[in-house]
């Protein structure tokens, strides 16, 4: 076989592997950019909510909004379902009633206090007061009757009068951010996981920041002499790095929870188990931004007269640093993704309140998506891909946060 059958014969291999290796980015692009419209198209619904505009007539005498025991001792109940009754004075009977009062979600008396407090000199005479729908009702106008199949024939009557009279629109769902979890998906919101996402990842940075960057400081700068001690140390950073997540909290259950009888369900005891299953990642990073200094910053320091100490803290870590930040940030994103090891120490618990304090009971965004994907309600799946894409952006928002400090301290040696 001659030279030049030779060559072509090693150039269509080469143009065969470059083919499949466009084939393999183009087919991950395109599952990618699938996965990513299948979450935002369901998604997108959850940041409208469909209101209705309801006569509510407080009488003759002005309700006292500026105080709180007033505001909490007007029965914002029987307001809402008589102006609501005003619209339909056909309907008498008990059962209609009931389904009628049902159009309306079970916060609709609390949004009115709500609209009360903030609009302290209208609460006299008759007023027109934007309020949230029920789920079935916000369903049925996202979506038509298929996703509503419980709705009763006065409900669809009902809707089409009050769509008539202007009654009914969409407007931006703001208690998907400003509330807590609750079994109402119309009245649903992040902020509570979002807090305790929040006050999570704030302890496992405390506890695997320092550790891991010591460690690695330690076992790369001093300890460089070959021993069994460093070898199985080592040895042991990488197994953990590589351990199942769930593994540590079986480890947060029997030590923190049972040995220590740290409180369950909250924040505190989840950064300890995050910290300890970040700090492998943040050992490797550092370790591996460490080595990445010349040898010539150290020789230069210890030249001037430097100590090993002074050599390391004052100038090979400050080197480092864009390594280390990069590595800390990856392994916090990591961190914030996570959900089995913190199902396992009781942050799986419903939460209707939002946590003040490490010690509060607590949830974080992945586990509110693993609960509301379990939901049966429709609403909930609607919220379960927004909670996806709102995670989704804090993540690529600490990614981009490592890549920018990446390139703005990276220096070039």
């Amino acid at each position: 076989m001659t030279s030049r059958r030779l060559m072509q014969r090693r150039r269509r291999r080469e143009r065969v592997f470059r083919r499949a290796g466009q084939a393999s980015l183009l087919f991950a692009a395109a599952m990618l950019a699938f996965l990513l419209w299948s979450i935002a198209s369901t998604g997108w619904q959850a940041f409208r909510q469909t209101v209705v505009r309801v006569p509510v007539d407080f009488g003759a005498v002005a309700v006292d909004a500026t105080s709180p025991e007033a505001l909490r001792a007007v029965n914002t109940r029987a307001l809402v379902m008589k102006g609501l009754q005003s619209l339909f004075p056909e309907v008498r009977s008990r059962a209609d009633l009931r389904q009628l009062q049902g159009m309306l979600s079970v916060a609709a008396p609390d949004a009115l206090r709500d609209w009360l407090a903030a609009n302290p000199g209208l609460g006299q005479g008759r007023q027109e007061v934007w309020l949230p729908a029920a789920d079935a009702i916000d369903q049925f106008h996202k979506h038509g009757a298929a996703a509503a199949p419980q709705l009763r024939p006065l409900h669809f009557t009902a809707l089409r009068t009050l769509q008539e009279l202007g009654r009914v629109r969409f407007r931006l769902n703001t208690t998907f951010f400003t509330a807590s979890d609750s079994r109402e998906p119309e009245v649903a919101g992040i902020l509570g996981s979002l807090v305790g996402s929040l006050l999570t990842l704030a302890v496992a940075f405390a506890i695997a920041f320092p550790l891991g960057v010591a460690a690695a400081v330690y076992l790369e700068e001093f300890a460089t002499r070959k021993s069994r001690w460093k070898d199985l140390i080592e040895v042991n950073i990488n197994n953990l790095a590589a351990v199942p997540s769930i593994v540590y909290g079986l480890l947060g259950l029997a030590v923190f929870l049972t040995f220590f009888g740290l409180p369950r369900s909250t924040a505190l005891v989840g950064g300890l188990v995050l910290g300890l299953m970040t700090l492998p990642i943040i050992i490797i990073a550092t370790r591996a931004a460490l080595k990445a200094v010349p040898d010539s910053i150290r020789q230069a320091a210890q030249g001037l007269g430097a100590s090993p100490v002074q050599t390391v803290f004052h100038h090979v870590v400050p080197c480092a640093m864009p390594g280390i930040l990069t590595g800390t940030i990856i392994g916090m994103a990591h961190a914030l993704g996570e959900t089995a090891p913190l199902l396992l120490i009781g942050m799986v618990a419903f939460m209707a309140d939002v946590p003040q304090g490490l010690f509060d009971p607590a949830t974080v965004l992945p586990v509110q998506i693993y609960l509301w994907g379990d939901s049966p309600e429709r609403g909930f799946v609607e919220k379960t891909s927004a909670a996806i894409l709102a995670l989704m952006v804090f993540l690529v928002a600490m990614n981009a946060l490592a890549i920018y400090l990446r390139r703005k301290l990276e220096k070039q040696w």
